[in-house]
């Protein structure tokens, strides 16, 4: 028995019941109500005084109103469902958790990062709005996930001040030095140069596994006292989700890095073969596609595995939303 197949049969989950499909399905009720709610966030906190007198707005608007997969919001809605948390909160939870992937994605296509033009089939935000406008409007995105998670509306919806703080602190340290900033400077920082494989996987875990990995451990807390289905993880849960979180984000890279090799422009909404162009360090690049496919079946199978300790039979229809994740993120095809 494989060890995915061993996942499969401690969730009691059949392999052919682990779906990406369904996920898709899922995705595809829940996806409507992300914008929504990103929309009217961004109608709630942005000055009009700006609006009316510059194309700060604008910019930020383009860069996180043009579609996309939403892997990071449905991360948090998925594990909220694990643990019976709040949904109305979970989805505040998702807004923070895509305005600061908006933002890294405006900052990530400017010239003196990566330099792209194209982004979810449509041009950059420095390409329509001008450099100055794409920094400023990733600064504005990063402090409005902040100011989200701040708020009084989560307040009102039931999250102690000490929440919101540990909430807070989960999203700062997963974007800043220690996450997703520390990974981005390694990327740049070893352009064009030869980089071990574990570095590499540093790096990644950091650049892309970090915001996931957030997202996850963010949806398990969106939890407040009088719901009636709600679960409280143990410590080990806890270390089992957050090894599954682990799995998850680089598996994401792996499979960005396998894609971007693979698939044409026009599938991946983004210019194909960036990475190669420009000499960055890649899975495929390190050890060759057929390993980065091998590898990224590996981090399935780890996935599902580190479910076992989550997935009580309380738990068990919550941690179907985690699997069928996985399953989505590993046979995604842009």
């Amino acid at each position: 028995m494989s060890d995915m197949e061993r996942g499969m049969t401690a969730l009691n989950i059949s392999p052919v019941s682990i779906s990406a499909q369904r996920f898709n399905d899922w995705a595809d009720v829940v996806r409507p109500q992300i914008e929504v709610a990103l929309a009217q966030g961004l109608d709630a906190y942005v000055t009009h005084a700006v609006a009316q007198n510059s194309p700060l707005v604008a910019a930020m608007r383009h860069g996180v109103m043009n579609g996309g997969k939403r892997v990071r919001a449905l991360a948090v809605l998925a594990a909220a469902h694990l643990v019976g948390g709040s949904q109305q909160i979970a989805m505040q939870v998702a807004v923070a958790l895509e305005y600061i992937h908006a933002y890294s994605l405006i900052h990530d296509d400017l010239p003196c990062m990566d330099d792209d033009d194209l982004r979810r089939g449509q041009p950059t935000v420095h390409i329509q709005y001008g450099q100055a406008q794409a920094l400023l409007a990733g600064d504005a995105l990063q402090t409005l996930a902040f100011d989200v998670l701040a708020s009084e509306r989560l307040t009102q919806m039931g999250l102690t001040a000490a929440q919101q703080l540990q909430l807070i602190r989960t999203l700062a340290r997963a974007s800043g030095v220690a996450g997703m900033a520390g990974g981005q400077a390694i990327d740049c920082h070893h352009v064009g140069q030869p980089l071990l494989t574990q570095t590499m996987q540093t790096m990644h875990s950091l650049k892309t596994g970090a915001l996931l990995h957030a997202s996850v451990m963010m949806g398990a807390m969106c939890v407040t006292q009088g719901l009636n289905d709600a679960v409280n993880l143990s410590a080990e849960q806890l270390n089992d989700l957050s090894s599954y979180a682990d799995d998850l984000g680089l598996l994401f890279q792996v499979v960005d890095d396998i894609l971007d090799a693979s698939q044409d422009t026009a599938t991946l909404g983004k210019t194909a073969g960036k990475d190669a162009d420009a000499n960055k360090p890649t899975y495929v690049q390190a050890i060759g596609i057929n390993g980065a496919r091998d590898f990224a079946q590996k981090l399935y199978a780890s996935a599902l595995t580190n479910l076992n300790g989550i997935a009580s039979a309380q738990q068990e229809q919550g941690a179907q939303y985690l699997a069928d994740l996985a399953s989505y993120c590993h046979e995604r095809i842009y």
